[in-house]
């Protein structure tokens, strides 16, 4: 068996999948803030709690909110800053005495929906997460790819494409950059945008709601998202080609998403046609903790 456990800021959950992903257990556990040693000693406590409701000792898989660096071994570009400059893989495997996979967990949603989800057999999957930031994985046959330096994937980090002048030099970003991807396509870039143009602080649900009730001004915000939307995706076609892109997060909930991008991002593809399937993800807020769980095959290579 194995387990995937979904390390985030507020919140630890677990899960227990069998061979055949079926799910076997679950918890959830509020994550210790600002505290790493009681953060491992939760993970450590949570898998305990998962292995004596199913009476088996699993393989255990970690989704973090960053990454294990490979010049230093400690995580790096977590928004859960205890966890920074922490070599968090060791002293985990030595608080469960086994083994434990590590993964971005961008990366654990890509290989969830490439094991079981919405691009279940594809062969490369681009999982991007649009949420309270904007992230991206990629998994290749089911395997997550790291790339040198661990940050493949990370799109949210380069320039917005082929920007207009309204567009430029762009918002700030936290990274220090100007114009990021996900300072225009993440939750709070999409409401930032839309106070700018209309002087209304809405959140973006309220904006889908009052655009699809003829607010014209929320539904110009929407029309500017989808193109940038669009060109920015039209970029991680160019680079890596992917069988398909799943998108995750709270703003992939937006259904107009999946009818109107790929009516224009042609325009910026590197191609006489476009195949490429843009869906929605099938597991939702499950796919980052059954990710973590395959980061660890079935046959236990």
């Amino acid at each position: 068996m194995r387990a995937g456990i979904d390390l985030g800021g507020s919140k630890i959950e677990g899960i227990v999948l069998g061979a055949d992903g079926r799910e076997l257990a679950r918890t959830r556990i509020a994550t210790p803030q600002g505290d790493y040693l009681g953060t491992v000693r939760a993970v450590a406590d949570l898998v305990a709690n998962l292995e004596r409701e199913t009476g088996q000792v699993s393989r255990v898989g970690v989704g973090i909110p960053g990454t294990v660096s490979p010049a230093t071994g400690l995580v790096k570009n977590a928004n859960s800053t205890c966890l920074i400059g922490q070599p968090l893989d060791r002293d985990l495997a030595a608080a469960l005495g086994r083994p434990v996979r590590l993964a971005n967990d961008a990366n654990c949603f890509a290989v969830s929906e490439a094991a079981d989800g919405a691009a279940a057999g594809a062969d490369v999957v681009f999982g991007v997460i649009l949420g309270t930031g904007v992230g991206g994985g990629i998994a290749v046959r089911g395997t997550p790819l790291r790339g040198p330096n661990a940050i493949a994937g990370e799109w949210g980090h380069n320039p917005l494409p082929w920007p207009d002048d309204s567009e430029r030099p762009g918002p700030q970003c936290y990274c220090g950059l100007r114009g990021c991807i996900e300072t225009f396509l993440s939750g709070p870039g999409l409401a930032r945008d839309h106070k700018a143009a209309t002087a209304n602080d809405w959140t973006p649900p309220r904006i889908t709601a009052q655009a699809a009730a003829g607010d014209k001004g929320a539904e110009k915000t929407l029309k500017r998202y989808e193109h940038r939307l669009a060109r920015s995706l039209a970029t991680v076609v160019n680079l890596l080609d992917p069988d398909v892109i799943v998108l995750g997060g709270g703003l992939s909930n937006l259904a107009r998403l999946y009818e109107n991008i790929p009516t224009i991002w042609g325009k910026w593809v590197f191609s006489d046609h476009l195949d490429t399937p843009l869906v929605q993800n099938q597991h939702g807020d499950s796919s980052g903790v059954r990710g973590a769980a395959w980061l660890w095959p079935a046959e236990g290579a």
